[in-house]
């Protein structure tokens, strides 16, 4: 037992040293690091319409994320990174996980000396990473809804001024702050590259999951087409797009009592436990020590959950 805990130990160091390795590498602020940073963002996604440039930056990745980019489980982790906002590589994002399950595993297998709660312990790091970039992902979600009106506005005012689309453009990637602006600014960067405008901004759509961009980039496409006011078009979908919000933010206070429902109704039972066991240790140790009432926790750990989902699919209204 004490050589595959020294292997595991081992293995969390090397992996915790490479990681931090590649997270210095990565974060150096010299022009040419900067420089590379900034291309291969603009050509993630459109390199085949860049096919000199995609190829040249291509030969830039490191191998490490050619590699994760052939596995089937990490081949869209890059993807997911540029929607969760997080400025890293799969390589560190990987290696980071990596080092904590190993350490995980090191510090439970020690502890408890049973190789099935090690293995259970590092398999929670990779739940842990996916419902991380899920958060994160629907956070910049959220923020992108609440910031899209005052771009499609200051677009608006700046074609009523005289301006041209592609100096409103830029001027959103300058004024707006993240994650509106940096999106706006990688589109007015592709278009400075020598793509079309709307093909930048189709582009959009794989950086973020959003269906008011969408729509903006309908509208652009149409207008590129057929002509029009576009001006007024952006304001109509702005002011549509700050209704929806208005009847969100209202469907939101409406369900506020649903919510501290299941707030409540999840933390009771744990608080209860924890509260019995530290008053009267002996009488949860019935629950604890034998099976049947390991067997018990383990349902109402069940229904406890299944009634939560079931809470949380009545007060959660899509609009």
């Amino acid at each position: 037992m004490l050589v595959p805990i020294s292997a595991l130990i081992f293995l969390t160091v090397f992996c915790a040293m490479l990681a931090v390795v590649l997270y210095l590498q990565e974060r150096q602020s010299s022009p040419r690091t900067e420089l590379k940073r900034r291309l291969h963002r603009m050509a993630t996604h459109r390199s085949s319409d860049l096919p000199e440039s995609g190829t040249a930056i291509t030969r830039e990745t490191q191998w490490a994320d050619q590699v994760f980019a052939r596995l089937p489980v990490t081949a869209d982790l890059a993807t997911k990174l540029d929607r969760a906002g997080l400025d890293t590589t799969p390589t560190i994002f990987v290696g980071v996980a990596a080092s904590v399950a190993l350490l995980l595993t090191a510090a439970v297998a020690m502890r408890t000396g049973i190789l099935l709660a090690a293995a259970v312990a590092a398999a929670t790091v990779p739940l842990v990473a996916a419902l991380l970039l899920r958060f994160k992902t629907e956070k910049r979600n959220l923020k992108f809804t609440e910031q899209f009106p005052d771009a499609l506005t200051m677009i608006s005012r700046s074609l009523r001024a005289g301006h041209s689309f592609t100096t409103a453009i830029q001027l959103v990637g300058q004024e707006i702050p993240p994650p509106v602006g940096p999106l706006f600014k990688t589109a007015y960067d592709q278009q400075q590259l020598g793509l079309r405008m709307t093909d930048a901004l189709n582009d959009l759509n794989q950086r973020i999951e959003s269906l008011d961009l969408r729509f903006f980039t309908t509208a652009i496409s149409i207008n590129s087409d057929v002509g029009g006011n576009l001006s007024e078009v952006l304001d109509k979908l702005a002011l549509t797009i700050k209704d929806r919000l208005r009847i969100r933010r209202q469907v939101k206070v409406f369900t506020a009592q649903g919510r501290m429902s299941g707030y409540v109704l999840g933390a009771l039972p744990l608080v209860a436990l924890v509260m019995f066991s530290v008053v009267n240790p002996e009488y949860e140790s019935a629950l604890i020590k034998e099976p049947l009432g390991k067997y018990i926790l383990m349902f109402a750990a069940f229904m406890q959950l299944a009634g939560l989902m079931i809470i949380r699919k009545i007060i959660r209204i899509r609009i």
